[in-house]
């Protein structure tokens, strides 16, 4: 039988990097779900104060396997 994929919209965000909150979106995700497969980043975001970048958001997809 043909592997099955499910795709997830999440929400992360990180005080370092949009890529340090990518990692803890698959990092987040992987505590309840297995069979990762990949990371589709759709926005980025970033919060601003005092004219500095304070936090990186990200909206992205997460594709598994299904068991």
């Amino acid at each position: 039988m043909p592997d099955v994929l499910k795709v997830i919209e999440v929400l992360a965000e990180s005080e370092k990097s949009w890529e340090d909150a990518a990692a803890q979106a698959v990092a987040r995700a992987s505590k309840s779900l297995h069979g990762i497969k990949s990371i589709y980043i759709k926005n980025f975001e970033a919060k601003v104060e005092g004219n500095k970048i304070t936090k990186y958001r990200i909206n992205a997809s997460i594709t598994f396997l299904l068991d």
